[in-house]
């Protein structure tokens, strides 16, 4: 605790600064070396200011620079809050407004804030084209036979050799491909599960996760999360004999965007593996940062084989194609055996085009733009957001990743605010969606996948406006 109390008293203090006007925009902060011998304290601690600040907005990195004020930080916003679950497994699936929510997918009509992929326009579709047809003419019967069981050779040399830049060092022998991030969460929750087994999870969490836990009997635990640094440990150690598993979606997680630091990632492989407990990794989120370098996986520090690491292409290049994998550790002939049960081969074709897209190099390009794009993205929701909404909004600061996570006043229930955007034409994702608790009703998902325009702004706009009418209310 004294540790906590301390680091962020540091922060609050360069905060305060910065909010006064004593340390100015671009005005470089002292280095995490001084930090530590002004204070008389560990580089961890001094690294845990700094990340603290960067959540707030208030400042940013420079390699080889240092960190400095940004210029950003007029907006003081508030940060979102912790969260604060109950430690009894819940069981309150929001089940009408989840699919209120995601009937809208598609629709032209209207500003999707609620769905959580990057549109289409952000997208390389013209190459993504030319790589199905060039897969028809190299894939035996142009993609029409079955592909081999573990899935397509190619696309899994592809994501092995892409694992390195955060320390995985996959072979091609450890990865399963998947009919997409969902299917790989699936057989990994029945690989590792039976019904009435309980899941600790983050909280706030994606819907998607919370119903295929309860779909398949589990008893969901939800861990206090701060939208920074992601699950509270201690509250995890704290639940170890009571869970049998456990799902994480370590950087920049949706909702919240918060990104687990590496020593917290090491310590949660470390405890799960020494009580036996698999940990569920999904990784949807990780190529999607807004700094300098990808963040490592859970998966990087994993000796036993006991993190089971899913990801795929659903967040990054193309939502529909269905394109996930799995290396799922020691679970692996569990993995495999589920796959030929449930659906013996993935979609042969997008498989292999996908493969030939990672294979041409174009992706990490495509991928630098997209990263580009969200963070200015980003950039522009928290000034409208600063703007148009109602006084005393709180925000997520994510680094990285597709969505915002906004908390309003008690006053404000979202899910009312949600059925008067439809009216104009603007689908939100109301926070209680993402619990089977009774919280969040005051708070909202933003997706930050869309293209930057006035009528974007014009519709945060109105949003704000039906807040603040709420609010009043």
């Amino acid at each position: 605790m004294g540790k906590v109390i301390l680091y962020s008293a540091i922060a609050n203090g360069i905060a305060q600064q910065i909010s006064s006007g004593v340390l100015q925009a671009g005005d470089r902060l002292p280095s995490v070396r001084t930090l530590c011998r002004e204070h008389g304290i560990s580089m961890n601690t001094a690294k845990r200011v700094f990340l603290e600040l960067e959540a707030q907005s208030l400042v940013e990195s420079k390699p080889q620079s240092g960190y400095f004020v940004r210029r950003l930080s007029y907006l003081r916003l508030p940060l979102s809050s912790p969260s604060r679950p109950s430690p009894v497994a819940g069981n309150e699936a929001p089940a009408d407004i989840i699919t209120s929510v995601y009937e809208n997918m598609g629709r032209e009509d209207l500003t999707l804030f609620s769905i959580g992929v990057p549109s289409g326009a952000l997208l390389p579709l013209a190459r993504l084209k030319k790589e199905i047809l060039q897969a028809t003419r190299k894939l035996e019967a142009g993609g029409t036979a079955y592909e081999p069981l573990q899935g397509n050779l190619q696309l899994r040399r592809m994501i092995a050799a892409r694992s390195r830049v955060w320390g995985g060092h996959l072979q091609e022998s450890d990865l399963v491909t998947t009919g997409g991030g969902m299917n790989a969460l699936s057989f990994c929750l029945m690989a590792v599960s039976k019904p009435g087994d309980t899941v600790a999870i983050e909280s706030p969490c994606y819907p998607g996760i919370l119903q295929l836990a309860t779909s398949l009997g589990l008893q969901v635990l939800e861990l206090p999360t701060h939208p920074a640094t992601g699950i509270d440990i201690a509250a995890l150690r704290k639940s170890l004999p009571r869970i049998n598993l456990c799902l994480l979606i370590p950087n920049f997680n949706t909702p919240l965007g918060s990104c687990m630091p590496d020593e917290h990632k090491k310590e949660v492989v470390a405890l799960l593996s020494a009580h036996n407990i698999p940990l569920i990794e999904d990784d949807i989120y990780g190529d999607l940062y807004f700094g300098d370098q990808r963040p490592k996986c859970c998966k990087s520090f994993d000796e036993t084989g006991n993190v089971l690491w899913c990801s795929a292409v659903s967040k990054t290049l193309a939502p529909g194609y269905r394109v996930g994998w799995v290396a799922p550790g020691r679970f692996k002939e569990q993995v495999l055996k589920l796959k030929l049960v449930h659906s013996i081969s993935a979609t042969s074709l997008v498989h292999e085009a996908v493969a030939g897209f990672l294979g041409s190099g174009r992706y990490e390009h495509h991928l630098r733009r997209l990263r580009r794009t969200l963070y200015e993205n980003y950039q522009h929701y928290l000034q409208a957001i600063a703007r148009y909404f109602p006084e005393g909004t709180k925000t997520s600061r994510p680094r990285g990743g597709l969505t915002l996570w906004v908390e309003f006043d008690q006053a404000i229930d979202t899910t009312v605010l949600y059925e008067l955007a439809m009216k104009q034409h603007i689908s939100i994702a109301p926070g209680r969606m993402f619990t089977l608790q009774n919280q969040f009703q005051h708070c909202m998902r933003l997706c930050i996948g869309l293209p930057w325009s006035d009528e974007l702004e014009r519709k945060l706009k109105q949003l704000g406006n039906l807040a603040a009418m709420l609010s009043a209310t």
